[in-house]
């Protein structure tokens, strides 16, 4: 068995070989593509007949390096770049660092202490595309809330009677098409019923069509705190860029979402993780595939508990323990199972009691909804594992049973 350490970079990738003892069989520098992967199998053939027998470590887990390295056959261990950085200072103390240094550094973690990361998953070609997607989709989402912080900071300084019509819901069509229309406070007043009548039904508004042209209208009529007229009209130009970005990142948002929806529902365990409360179509892809399909991945609840930062750390040394977030986690994942614990409290009498359980205990909000997740996580597991839609009984009634006389 031959370990191999490669340092990723985007022009180039340097590489060190080392046998069971750590001496070093060779090292090299690879340029990226099809020409370097060539050059790095005849390196490795060199040494090893088998690619079972060879062992390679990279601080990347996705890429079209690391699917080449496990289509070959070779045992691939992503590891965490934190986790590589303690490495190197287990070894040196003088704080030099290089790119074939830190080759070798992956070299010999994946010789010594391999089984404590976790191989690179065999994720199907099918969740890797859910994956894209729902990483895009929520990249998408994350960018036009920025536009809209930028847009409410904007209005804060020359127009607030468009804050008091439509609070933070700056992305929403009604705000779209009236900032578009008006975006000066000069523009707003002039609008009448009738004008924000017909803005609001463009914008796909059918019900209390006149109630909310008539509240929209009464707040940007509003007195209110003026700028001079040519700084209003400055933020004005501001504000029509930015709804314009917003009013087409919606549509983009929109439009990915209905691929995402098409590539989630293809895959098999689409149905399993729909049948758990509060997973709805996004939420579930994105679940899906930050967890990904290899059924090898998680030998047990708590190793997917762990890899979801919702399993609380504990720090003991003496008497004094203490228990902690997970810090060290797929933040992506993270923030799914949050939202995903929040939205099971209006849909499963079980996950309700769960979390006032936890609230009654003197757990915070947020403690209790990490604790919910943590527990739906645990849920998805088992029926992941036995091919089983959820069922609400059979999920909670172990909390539920009266104790034994």
């Amino acid at each position: 068995m031959i370990f191999v350490g490669i340092d990723w970079a985007e022009h180039h990738h340097d590489v060190c070989v080392l046998d069971r003892e750590g001496r070093v069989l060779a090292t090299t520098r690879i340029p990226d593509g099809v020409g370097g992967l060539a050059a790095l199998h005849a390196v490795l053939a060199d040494h090893a007949d088998d690619p079972a027998s060879v062992v390679a470590g990279i601080e990347t887990d996705r890429g079209l390096l690391v699917s080449a390295l496990v289509a070959a056959g070779y045992q691939v261990v992503g590891v965490n770049p934190l986790a590589a950085s303690r490495y190197r200072e287990r070894h040196t103390t003088s704080g030099a660092k290089s790119d074939p240094g830190d080759a070798r550094v992956l070299a010999d973690l994946v010789r010594t202490d391999r089984h404590h990361h976790r191989p690179v998953a065999g994720d199907s070609p099918t969740v890797e595309a859910v994956k894209v997607l729902a990483r895009a989709h929520q990249a998408l989402v994350w960018t036009r809330q920025r536009q809209v912080n930028q847009l409410r900071n904007a209005l804060r300084e020359y127009y607030p009677g468009a804050l008091g019509a439509f609070g933070t819901d700056l992305a929403s069509p009604d705000a779209v098409a009236v900032l578009a229309a008006a975006p000066t406070p000069t523009q707003g007043r002039a609008l009448g019923v009738a004008d924000l009548t017909k803005l609001l039904r463009a914008a796909g508004r059918q019900r209390n069509l006149a109630v909310r042209a008539s509240q929209v209208r009464q707040a940007l009529a509003a007195p209110q705190l003026a700028a001079p007229p040519v700084v209003a009209a400055a933020y004005g130009q501001v504000t029509a860029a930015l709804v314009g970005v917003i009013a087409e990142l919606t549509q983009q948002v929109t439009a990915l979402e209905d691929d995402l929806t098409r590539a989630f529902e293809e895959h098999p365990d689409a149905e399993i993780l729909r049948s758990l409360p509060g997973l709805g179509v996004v939420l579930g892809a994105r679940v899906l595939a930050e967890f990904g399909d290899d059924p090898t991945r998680y030998g047990h609840p708590k190793a997917r508990k762990a890899y979801a930062g919702t399993a609380p750390v504990t720090r003991a040394s003496g008497t004094r323990q203490v228990v902690l977030a997970r810090t060290a986690r797929n933040k992506r994942l993270a923030d799914a199972c949050y939202r995903w614990a929040f939205s099971a409290l209006s849909r499963s009498p079980g996950a309700r009691a769960y979390y006032d359980q936890q609230r009654a205990r003197g757990a915070t909000h947020h403690q209790a909804l990490r604790a919910l997740a943590n527990r739906l996580v645990g849920i998805l597991h088992g029926c992941l594992r036995h091919r089983t839609s959820y069922d609400e009984r059979k999920a909670w009634s172990h909390r539920t049973r009266p104790a034994a006389a």
